[in-house]
């Protein structure tokens, strides 16, 4: 699947998908920690890729990291510019993130890799790793599966559940080595297995 697609249904859903997350949002205690461990200490940039409405980016900035996020979907790239004054925000692709090999320091991808079929997961995941320096860290999200690899009907448009060790391994032939993870459910969402690895 292509960006362009992938944007524009975001970009036609902006105003929901926004307002899930405005006012009340919370972090996850558990998502927050696993983030603030891995990306909050850094010194140098850390990119927020896919960041959405930007209320990971804020976080990241709470934390004093020197963060960007960047997303393709104009409306959340506005939302995020208006609530969360100090981070930059730059619309624009995370394939296609204009700074030098090995210069950034964390990375954070959480749920924007979720669209990319499993052939194109590879490419982007040696994209990151190419943008990190050598002790960069990266905590990514994703959904995940316990019966392989599979599309789903994700609200927005067609999304992937990978099990994790198999991402993990994907991650491990991109040039990473996984630093910890974590897996959860939500009762509320007995359909849905959420995941998350950081990796160095």
């Amino acid at each position: 699947m292509t960006s362009e697609p992938v944007r524009d249904a975001y970009s036609s859903k902006a105003d929901q998908y926004i307002a899930l997350f405005d006012d009340d949002w919370e972090a996850d205690e558990n998502e927050a920690s696993l983030i603030k461990r891995y990306l909050g200490g850094l010194d140098g940039p850390v990119f927020d890729l896919g960041c959405g409405p930007g209320h990971w980016t804020g976080y990241l900035h709470s934390l004093g990291a020197d963060v960007t996020g960047v997303d393709m979907v104009p409306e959340f790239i506005a939302y995020a510019r208006e609530h969360f004054p100090g981070p930059e925000f730059r619309l624009g692709s995370m394939t296609e993130v204009d700074v030098p090999e090995r210069s950034v320091s964390g990375i954070l991808s959480w749920y924007s890799t979720i669209h990319l079929p499993p052939a194109e997961l590879d490419r982007v995941l040696a994209g990151f790793r190419r943008m990190l320096a050598p002790d960069g860290r990266l905590v990514i999200g994703f959904f995940d599966s316990d019966d392989g690899v599979a599309a789903f009907d994700h609200k927005v448009t067609t999304a992937w559940r990978w099990p994790v060790d198999e991402f993990s391994a994907r991650l491990a032939q991109a040039g990473f080595t996984e630093l910890e993870r974590k897996q959860k459910q939500f009762p509320e969402r007995p359909d849905r297995m959420y995941a998350a690895i950081a990796a160095g």
